[in-house]
């Protein structure tokens, strides 16, 4: 194998990798992608694939390929080799016992490989039906939900995001059992999905990556009953999806509220992150919140420290109530959707708190509903 491939194209490559190639594993290969020159019709191309066993991304890159061929190489070190290489193009050359000089300018690196049959196949993807989706759509629904993934290994059916489609629409659930996030969008498009699938934390952070690097070119998705397939141009990821069911998130979401108040985002966000600094519990980040006409009281208490309070404007016409909340929670929420002003609803102390986007109707397509749990304070 020998090819020569401009640097920045090489590092895109590996860097789509970085999140997948397993670290500590049982089978040391998995810490390595796999590298295959091709030369088809006079148009050089090195695919560059990693694969965990659970996600695999693999895509294609123009190359001047001399000599086709295909070699593992351990992706840690390569990539910071390509990222610190002088010159804007690099030659590959695999040599005798798999090892690969890598030449830049004056470098020169010798690196030990592995023989590509060693790698294990990559999972093909010819049964499931792909449907064109807008990927800053994707991106969205998948920042507005992530957080909200639980991270009990125990509960394997909450470590990763729900995803279902419902009269054109799809929706994307998660919940770690102390809060809930929803968004639903329209699409065009049929995913053919007899019932919803849980789509694994690390797959979906690996697709967030992808759609961070270009989410405005074409994109496809699908599904069948135990995978995932994402697809833009020579770029494909292929998941493992979760074998659970999901809870029943619609009875979290309580049907009508007593009391809604209307706030200034920002503002309150601003707030929370001054008055958990105060919090008296690290890990749950407890603040209180005092609600009375046109005005919301948040305060925080810590034994060894003191205690902070701060008032901010709402808009508010009910009776008054006191209620605890983790801040971190709500201020995920608060993060994760941009807009001016959120609608809360509150029943009692006891109930859960909702948060949506002011000026959202009821039961729209395009819809974001966040529901916590609240704290006893």
């Amino acid at each position: 194998m020998e090819l020569q491939i401009g640097i920045d194209e090489f590092s895109r490559a590996l860097y789509r990798a970085q999140g997948i190639v397993e670290k500590k594993s049982t089978m040391p290969i998995l810490a390595s992608v796999l590298l295959e020159a091709t030369n088809a019709e006079g148009q050089g191309r090195l695919r560059v694939s990693a694969f965990d066993l659970e996600i695999g991304v693999t895509g294609t890159h123009p190359a001047e390929v001399l000599k086709p061929g295909a070699v593992a190489l351990k992706h840690k070190e390569l990539y910071e080799i390509v990222r610190a290489l002088p010159e804007k193009t690099a030659v590959l050359r695999r040599e005798t016992n798999n090892r690969v000089r890598i030449t830049s300018g004056t470098a020169e690196f010798n690196i030990v490989g592995q023989p590509a049959e060693d790698y294990p196949p990559f999972p093909r993807a010819e049964k499931v039906a792909l449907v064109p989706v807008d990927g800053a759509l994707l991106l969205e629904m998948i920042e507005k939900t992530q957080f909200a993934i639980s991270a009990d290994e125990t509960r394997h059916n909450l470590n990763g995001v729900y995803f279902e489609t419902a009269q054109g629409n799809i929706r994307m659930v998660a919940t770690d059992g102390h809060r809930l996030s929803l968004i639903e969008r329209p699409t065009p498009g049929n995913f053919n999905l007899k019932k919803g699938v849980i789509v694994p934390r690390k797959g979906l952070l690996e697709l967030k990556r992808l759609l961070d690097e270009d989410h405005d070119g074409p994109c496809d998705l699908g599904f069948t009953e135990t995978s995932g397939v994402f697809q833009r141009g020579d770029l494909q990821m292929i998941m493992r999806l979760i074998d659970g069911i999901f809870p029943d998130y619609m009875q979290v979401i309580p049907k009508e509220a007593d009391r809604t108040l209307t706030v200034d985002r920002p503002r309150l966000l601003d707030t929370l992150r001054r008055m958990s600094i105060l919090s008296s519990d690290r890990t749950t980040n407890a603040v209180k919140l005092e609600l009375g006409k046109d005005t919301l009281k948040v305060t925080s208490q810590n034994p060894d420290l003191g205690d902070a309070k701060e008032e901010i404007p709402v808009t508010y016409a009910g009776t008054p109530l006191q209620i605890g909340f983790n801040a971190r929670y709500l201020m995920d929420v608060l993060t994760a959707v941009d807009v001016p002003q959120m609608d809360v609803e509150l029943c009692d102390e006891l109930s859960p708190g909702v948060l949506k986007p002011t000026g959202q109707a009821a039961g729209v397509a395009s819809r974001y509903t966040a529901v916590i749990m609240p704290m006893r304070i």
